[in-house]
């Protein structure tokens, strides 16, 4: 991973941590420009946003022309780049300083396609869900939204140096250009949530890697979209039985994953709060 690193920030309703978040980006010497998308924002941060990209020549604002999802968003964003790196982060992520060379570092001499994550923490340091984890699978899923964790790993003792996971969160993500385009960037069947985790199992299954390194981070806020929590968990939840029914290995998983989605869905939605 080398050459020039493109940020992409996707952006709907997300509040003033947007600002915080590309004014980190923007300021970080290994970011040699900025792609903001724009799903879907209230006036008044559209015309901020245009006053920021209008003053700084590697900061471009892309419209949506509406909600297209959180892939597709990025998808729109790394349309053209074709060298250097593709730094995927959350818009109420703040970037810490180091990262993107720590994520290119762990990234070098590693098998492709490779994509690379890094810690993804709250503000008072700890860990937050989902910037490791293992593979997921049915069992892992039902374990989990039944309150037996078993898919990610932010319980776990934290790793000294990079090492190979199941997947990484897309809060917080590099991939080379070459790679997201052999990758055929996200999959847009996923509107939010789970694109993350089904572009590391088809990097694996292309033969690649994926790896969490704990020398690069971010502060998530998290929770900063105005989108219903409900409606969030909805989406969450279609994501995963879409991802389940992708991957299925064969017919009678896909008539579990269709008598079980129905349970899942519920577990998953009711447990969010408006």
């Amino acid at each position: 991973m080398t050459g020039p690193t493109t940020a992409i920030v996707v952006s709907y309703h997300t509040g003033q941590s947007l600002k915080e978040c590309l004014y980190a980006v923007a300021s970080d010497p290994a970011v040699d420009a900025v792609r903001i998308v724009d799903n879907g924002n209230p006036e008044t941060m559209r015309s901020w946003l245009r006053q920021f990209c209008e003053s700084r020549p590697a900061i471009s604002l892309i419209d949506a022309g509406g909600n297209i999802g959180f892939g597709a968003g990025v998808n729109r964003g790394a349309a053209g780049v074709d060298e250097g790196d593709l730094l995927i982060i959350n818009p109420d992520a703040i970037l810490k300083r180091g990262s993107v060379e720590a994520m290119q570092e762990a990234g070098k001499g590693q098998p492709h396609p490779c994509v690379v994550g890094g810690n993804v923490f709250d503000t008072y340091g700890r860990e937050v869900r989902g910037p490791r984890r293992r593979k997921l699978t049915l069992l892992r899923a039902l374990t989990t939204f039944s309150g037996f964790n078993t898919w990610t790993l932010e319980r776990t003792p934290p790793p000294k140096g990079p090492v190979e996971v199941g997947a990484v969160s897309g809060a917080l993500m590099l991939v080379s250009a070459r790679d997201f385009a052999t990758l055929r960037g996200f999959d847009e069947g996923f509107f939010m949530h789970v694109e993350d985790v089904d572009i590391c199992r088809r990097a694996s299954d292309a033969g690649g890697v994926t790896i969490y390194t704990p020398h690069a981070g971010a502060l998530h806020y998290g929770a900063t979209s105005q989108a219903p929590a409900k409606r969030v968990a909805g989406y969450k939840a279609d994501s995963l039985i879409y991802y389940f029914r992708k991957h299925a290995s064969g017919p009678l998983e896909r008539l579990a994953i269709s008598l079980i989605a129905p349970l899942l869905r519920f577990a998953i939605v009711s447990r969010a709060r408006d």
